[in-house]
């Protein structure tokens, strides 16, 4: 198979993870053995897991110029991703997230989300057409606009609006049957995607058209969900680009997803394409 160049249109979140044996109840005191800071959020997460199956991966974001700002940078780059941001005055957003014993993620993010606008000519827009499989979490109408400028363009509900206004045709939509904030009715978009995926964790999910997928297997000892459904995303388009017909790609970014439990906080796993 060709190498393939992948990039990703979305935001960073500077995020402390907390691993507690459960979300304290209103008005408990709840104690944690230990902590850690990295560059999170959906952008972060997919690009890292993108990273671990293309050849060359190329972020679009927004940074802050603040210290971190500047270290989400440095992650990202010593990962092996090509960053363009544009810079923006103030903190980067920030926030934290309780890891329960179950390994179920609680976040709270702290400022507004810095997203790439396209209309900043200062990042290179143009390197988007070269790219085979781009995923979309964050960014502008415009941003969008160049998003599409790759082979396969995979989207999350999670910007509907953005969506809406730019009516760009995309190859799929990751969408939550669970998640308030990432639903899809049939007949919000135009043109409609071409697939839909509705996901609901562990119990698999459904494609429009495509039917019923099942869940993968999660790995021996999962570590938590963090980033579960962005590296399903990524994967997904990662996949559709590769030539996987709709089933087989839904099970690929499904052990993508699962991929992701194997470690704490963004963590991605080099699955093998079939």
């Amino acid at each position: 198979m060709p190498a393939m160049r992948a990039a990703v249109v979305g935001h960073v979140e500077w995020l402390e993870f907390v691993p507690v044996e459960r979300v304290p109840r209103p008005g408990e005191i709840c104690h944690a053995a230990d902590s850690w800071e990295q560059a999170a959020g959906g952008g972060t997460v997919a690009a890292v897991q993108l990273s671990r199956l293309a050849e060359s991966v190329v972020f679009f974001t927004a940074l802050a110029t603040d210290e971190r700002g500047q270290r989400s940078r440095r992650e990202l780059e010593e990962r092996g991703i090509e960053v363009h941001a544009s810079l923006v005055e103030g903190r980067q957003r920030s926030g934290f997230t309780y890891l329960d014993a179950d390994g179920e993620r609680t976040i709270t993010t702290i400022g507004s989300k810095l997203h790439p606008l396209g209309h900043d000519d200062t990042l290179p827009w143009h390197v988007l057409a070269g790219c085979d499989a781009v995923y979309f979490c964050a960014g502008d109408a415009d941003a969008l606009l160049h998003a599409r400028r790759g082979r396969v363009l995979v989207a999350t509900a999670r910007e509907l609006p953005t969506l809406r206004q730019a009516s760009v045709p995309l190859d799929a939509l990751v969408s939550s049957g669970r998640d308030e904030a990432e639903l899809y009715r049939a007949g919000e978009l135009e043109p409609a995607p071409r697939v839909v995926v509705t996901t609901s964790g562990r119990l698999g999910g459904w494609a429009q058209p495509g039917g019923p997928y099942t869940a993968a297997p999660l790995p021996p000892e999962p570590e938590d969900a963090y980033g579960a459904g962005d590296c399903f995303a990524a994967g997904l388009a990662f996949a559709l680009a590769a030539g996987l017909e709709s089933l087989a790609a839904l099970d690929f970014a499904a052990r993508c997803g699962a991929g992701a439990l194997a470690g704490p906080g963004v963590h991605a796993e080099a699955i093998p394409l079939p």
